[in-house]
């Protein structure tokens, strides 16, 4: 008594300090709950050297001081894989911007405009052209890009439309363009020594056209030698910077400028660079004879390129006798920038370094604010559900056991939530999905548990003596089963990127707290209550005892080829529907963009698809989704090719614009990144499998193990079959769902095999057969309420749950019962046909059924004199094999004695001799 004291007040000071704890923080929500902007990043290698971690650490830092000069609060950046970069902004208002800003390399560069361009951007009498075309310049090199390694990379269509680059080799071309070369494709390089710069209406005016047209690019091709030790092209780079001392500022006209500031050896460059212009300029004015306005045609000007773009070319006025020699001192200002936006944003990157390599967006979502509450709103309906349904279940089987449950659930609710505020966890959608579903698995230990005491109360033990042999023999049930759910948790962690990696850590920490409060909380609350006279009644509980129920004495094992030729047929069909029609994969495994989306009134798909054909997007797979009302809806999902991000703000204001759409979400990924998605889920299948069956190898035996497997790839096809039937899209959630059906498949199956090897050596005389029948009576009811148990969170996240919520649910769901059939129907007959090829089994094969029934068979309140016969029972009939009349004989008085004693037994204080 004393020690269930100790541990119930120990309870009491953790769930105190939680609600210490609740008052100082409150529990941190992911984008998906919130709103905000989630990009990933992948580095590129430059050439002849591999991504470092110093070069992710450097990028990261780099990173946050860009964040946090942009007014974030609280950025998450987090490193990903060896080459990646996962940043989370929650409330950012302009995500476009603050995309553009995270990742830009701010490779700053200084060109020589007039020295360092080449023909044909360069003209005969100096004068800069600039190509509309890319194709018109890299025609006229191929001849040239035979000689040395060709600098960058293109691919044409036939028809001279580009497809993919720049690249840095072919290899990367074709990453980028998903493997293979298309027919009919050509590739063009720009040779060594050369690259091709670009203008856009980044600028506000571009080289030989003055104001660019809106939406146009203007290709130039230069020189480019930056490993030349005596003279390097480009002549200065953004390390010869002073970034903490770049600052936008208003110039002549209350104009925006950027300031610089240069480092010592960076002044004494700029300042030769500035000279040989100036230099160049007079020479060529004086030697032409121009006057006036006409010297100004032979000013010399220096471009300012970030990141292969030129943003400005400021001339350098060689007739003003303070920039004769040019310009010293170390410092400059940077002139011709369109805004003061565009000044800070230039400052900014300027001011916190180039990041040390070059990174491409492969992942980037847009969650709008209301978004994030509707999905709020909907998992907390979903998470109340459930859990009200959790506890009617509870009540209703296990009546007081039932409530205790409940407080059991109540105290591992508020330790998961200390769990998330002490150790500040992101709760994101999938993440509310894992804790709604470990509702069901704390829910589930308490059944394995309670069964196990009703079970020991039928068996004759008193009501306190059930409690704590429940508890002994129920434990080592639980931690099996829960071993492998972490199993599964923990490999979905290490390889699943974003909120799906959420989902896993929840499942993870819930399923370690329902262990603590399962086996300590609710034991220390019935050691407690067990001193008491009253507890001390079975009926109260919903314990007394009963015969096995003849609906559970089904042959199973004997109708092994009806169970196997159901899925069989079952898995056909969904083999043939996979050759046939195949997966409904989503954006995470084909790449592209998405658009999520509500409208205030219901729109036919033809409405939808009329805005994404005005601009352009033609190869948009619209889906309706929620209710339909003659074919209309008021949620939409529409699915594209890769956008880029003016073409996917052109969308976005078009639909909320003509449609007045709203909750509006937006998602990319690159065909790259979505491959890599892919091949994380098929390792994590597999590596989850190898695990199982490791651990399943250690506990039981390896024989015990294969069926597992089996199972749980039956499972998995059923799963992927009932998907491709009904062409229910494939995203990562469903394939963090399909791992956690790996791990609930095998919970039930852990039960019935544990029961089956506590039988074994209490079933000599059996044939295996038979004693796994036997097994299976005794846990079937356990089996199908732990199933039934998690299927009540699941439901609730179904029903009330958003899209995401529903489209995880849905996969859970067939999982899970697809799971609760193959451990009955297919792991155990699978594990009879295994071991019935042992020696010590094949002898006995037709033994049939030959102890352990008759201990469940005796009535209540049976007197001994007038207890049935066990061979009276139709036994036989269900497993073969004949009992004699003296076997029979000595069971009756078996089943006498142990009744007998159990009424000794409850005549006595607490069950107890004194």
């Amino acid at each position: 008594m004393r020690r269930y004291l100790i541990i119930l007040a120990a309870l009491l000071v953790a769930v105190a300090g939680v609600a210490v704890l609740a008052v100082f923080r409150s529990p941190t929500l992911g984008l998906d709950l919130q709103g905000g902007l989630e990009v990933v990043l992948q580095a590129k290698a430059p050439k002849g050297r591999e991504i470092t971690q110093d070069d992710l650490n450097r990028s990261i830092e780099i990173m946050r001081q860009r964040i946090d000069k942009i007014g974030v609060s609280e950025p998450v950046i987090t490193r990903q894989g060896t080459d990646q970069i996962a940043v989370e902004l929650a409330g950012v208002h302009d995500a476009a911007r603050a995309a553009q800003i995270i990742g830009q390399t701010a490779q700053l560069q200084f060109f020589d405009l007039q020295g360092d361009a080449l023909p044909p951007t360069l003209g005969a009498n100096g004068q800069i052209n600039a190509a509309t075309q890319l194709i018109s310049i890299l025609s006229g090199q191929q001849e040239a890009a035979k000689k040395g390694t060709p600098t960058q990379w293109y691919l044409y269509s036939k028809d001279k439309k580009r497809l993919a680059g720049p690249a840095d080799s072919k290899e990367q071309i074709l990453r980028q363009s998903g493997g293979t070369q298309p027919p009919g494709s050509t590739f063009y390089a720009v040779p060594q020594g050369k690259i091709i710069l670009t203008c856009t209406d980044n600028a506000t005016v571009c080289p030989g056209v003055g104001i660019p047209a809106p939406g146009a690019t203007y290709y130039y091709l230069f020189k480019y030698q930056p490993n030349n030790p005596t003279k390097p092209i480009p002549e200065l780079t953004g390390n010869d910077l002073k970034g903490d001392q770049v600052r936008a500022d208003f110039g002549a006209g209350n104009q925006p400028i950027v300031l610089l500031a240069f480092t010592g050896s960076g002044g004494d460059k700029f300042h030769e660079i500035t000279r040989d212009l100036s230099q160049r300029g007079l020479t060529q004015a004086n030697l032409a004879g121009a006057t006036g306005t006409q010297r100004d045609a032979f000013k010399q000007s220096f471009a300012i390129v970030l990141d292969g773009e030129i943003r400005s070319f400021p001339s350098i006025d060689f007739d003003d006798p303070a920039l004769r020699d040019g310009i010293s001192g170390g410092n400059a200002e940077i002139t011709g920038l369109d805004s003061v936006q565009e000044a800070k944003d230039l400052a900014l990157v300027l001011q916190t370094g180039a990041l040390p390599v070059e990174f491409v967006q492969v992942e980037r979502s847009d969650i709008s604010a209301t978004l994030g509450q509707d999905s709020l709103h909907q998992a907390l309906i979903a998470g109340i559900g459930g859990l009200l349904a959790v506890a009617f279940f509870l009540l209703l089987f296990y009546r007081f056991l039932g409530v205790i449950a409940i407080i059991g659930l109540g105290i591992y609710g508020v330790l998961l939530y200390g769990a998330l505020l002490l150790f500040n966890v992101t709760l994101t959608l999938p993440g509310f999905a894992g804790l709604v579903l470990t509702i069901g698995v704390a829910a589930d230990a308490n059944v394995v548990i309670f069964e196990r005491i009703k079970e020991e109360v039928r068996g004759g033990k008193s009501v306190r003596a059930a409690i704590a042999n429940g508890y002994r023999k129920g434990f080592n049930t639980i931690v099996d089963a829960n071993v492998v759910t972490i199993i599964t948790a923990f490999v979905l962690f290490a390889v699943a990127t974003g909120g799906v990696k959420g989902f896993a850590l929840m499942l993870m920490i819930g399923t370690l707290i329902s262990m603590i409060t399962a086996v300590a909380a609710t034991r220390a609350l019935l050691g407690f209550i067990g001193g008491f006279r009253w507890f001390n009644n079975p009926a109260f509980m919903g314990a007394s005892a009963q015969k096995i129920p003849a609906w559970q004495r089904v042959d199973f094992i004997g109708r092994t080829k009806y169970w196997f030729a159901v899925s069989g047929a079952v898995l056909l069909i969904g083999v043939v529907s996979l050759a046939w029609q195949g997966l409904n994969l989503g954006i995470d495994f084909k790449g592209g963009s998405q658009f999520t989306f509500k409208t205030p009134e219901a729109h036919q798909i033809q409405d939808i698809r009329t805005q994404t054909t005005t601009l352009g997007v033609t190869d948009a797979i619209i889906q309706g989704r929620g209710q339909s009302t003659n074919g209309a809806y008021k949620e939409f999902q529409v699915r594209t090719g890769a956008l880029d991000q003016q073409a996917q703000n052109d969308l976005s204001a078009r639909l909320t614009s003509d449609l007045h759409a709203t909750s509006v979400g937006v998602k990319n990924v690159s065909a790259s990144f979505s491959r890599q998605i892919l091949k994380s889920a098929i390792l994590a299948i597999i590596v989850s499998l190898a695990l199982i069956v490791i651990y399943v190898t250690l506990r039981f035996e390896f024989k015990f193990a294969v069926p597992v497997l089996i199972a749980l790839v039956h499972d998995i096809f059923i799963t992927l079959g009932i998907y491709s039937l009904t062409q229910r899209e494939v995203t990562s959630a469903t394939v963090a769902a399909v791992l956690t059906i790996l791990g609930y498949s095998i919970y039930d199956t852990i039960i019935i095999f544990d029961r089956v090897r506590e039988n074994i050596p209490l079933m000599r005389r059996s044939s295996f057969a038979a004693i796994a029948n036997q097994s299976l009576w005794e846990t079937i009811r356990r089996s199908l309420a732990t199933t039934f148990i998690t299927l009540l969170p699941v439901s609730a996240l179904l029903l009330f749950g958003g899209d995401t919520l529903k489209d995880f649910a849905f996969a859970l769901l067939v999982g899970i019962l697809s799971g609760a059939y193959s451990t009955i129907f297919i792991a155990t007959p699978l594990l009879v046909v295994l071991k019935e090829r042992e020696p010590e089994f094949a002898k006995r094969k037709s033994a049939g059924l030959r102890e352990k029934i008759d201990a469940l068979d005796a009535p209540e309140e049976a007197e001994p004199q007038v207890v049935a016969p066990v061979a009276e029972e139709p036994v036989a009939t269900v497993v073969p094999g004949d009992r004699t009349t003296e076997e029979a004989d000595g069971d009756t008085s078996a089943a006498a004695r142990r009744e007998a004693r159990r009424k000794r037994r409850k005549a006595r204080p607490h069950g107890r001799a004194r």
